[in-house]
């Protein structure tokens, strides 16, 4: 059926791809590749032929009306990006919105994502949290933490490895150095690893041990008044009768 499909592809671990997702890949007229070198690699490991179309930061703007009208004159159109859901911290949403102003059916499927299982695996509390994605480079980056210094709801944040060290340390600036941190490297990759302890503490790990591979940080919110710094609520005592 002619529509707009959200595929969600591994972040590391290619097993982790959908029954579901390989159909929509194998049966889309067209696929829509952040890097269509990456993406060939994946479809050849599962056996896909199709023809790969560019799709990325730099060339949306360009290309999303030409993709829109595509589907709107009766093509399946699959959007997938290097790794894992289109749209988190990767191109998709101005693609997204487009075919939505015109009509055009846009259908999601759930698949990998970093976000959720560095979360899980942090040990904070999982049931309101906030996304932060990659913060800014330069510009805004301190004001953008400053705005957040009083958040209570577990944060999270992607950075590279060249930036990881300095990322905690500004982290450690903003919400002080016993802030409780996991961090998460490689996630279902062969050199997984998750470092948890305060920000000190994992800054001091990451200045000693070089940072490599893809980065997910999970800050815990800021503490309040019957929550253990990064940890569940303790309940209140019953009110006597």
């Amino acid at each position: 059926m002619a529509r707009l499909y959200i595929v969600p592809t591994p972040i590391g671990n290619l097993d982790d791809i959908t029954l579901r997702a390989i159909t929509v890949l194998r049966e889309a007229d067209f696929i829509l590749a952040e890097d269509t070198r990456t993406t060939s690699f994946l479809l050849r490991h599962l056996g896909i032929e199709n023809k790969l179309r560019s799709h990325h930061k730099f060339n949306e703007h360009a290309t999303v009306h030409a993709v829109a009208e595509s589907i709107a004159a009766g093509h399946c159109v699959a959007l997938v990006s290097d790794a894992g859901t289109p749209g988190i911290s990767d191109p998709g949403f101005l693609l997204v919105r487009t075919c939505i102003e015109q009509g055009i059916e846009v259908e999601t499927l759930p698949g990998p994502t970093a976000v959720i299982p560095a979360l899980v695996q942090s040990g904070f509390p999982c049931d309101r949290f906030c996304f932060e994605g990659f913060l800014p480079q330069k510009k805004g980056r301190s004001k953008h933490l400053q705005a957040l210094a009083d958040e209570e709801r577990t944060m999270i944040f992607y950075e590279s490895p060249y930036r990881v060290v300095r990322c905690l340390e500004q982290l450690a600036e903003v919400f002080g150095p016993e802030r409780r941190v996991s961090v998460s490297r490689e996630l279902t990759k062969k050199f997984e690893q998750t470092v948890r302890g305060t920000l000190a503490e994992v800054l001091g790990h990451f200045r000693t041990t070089e940072p490599k591979g893809e980065f997910v940080i999970v800050v815990a919110g800021r503490p309040k008044p019957g929550r253990r710094n990064g940890g569940p609520e303790v309940p209140e005592e019953p009110e006597d009768d």
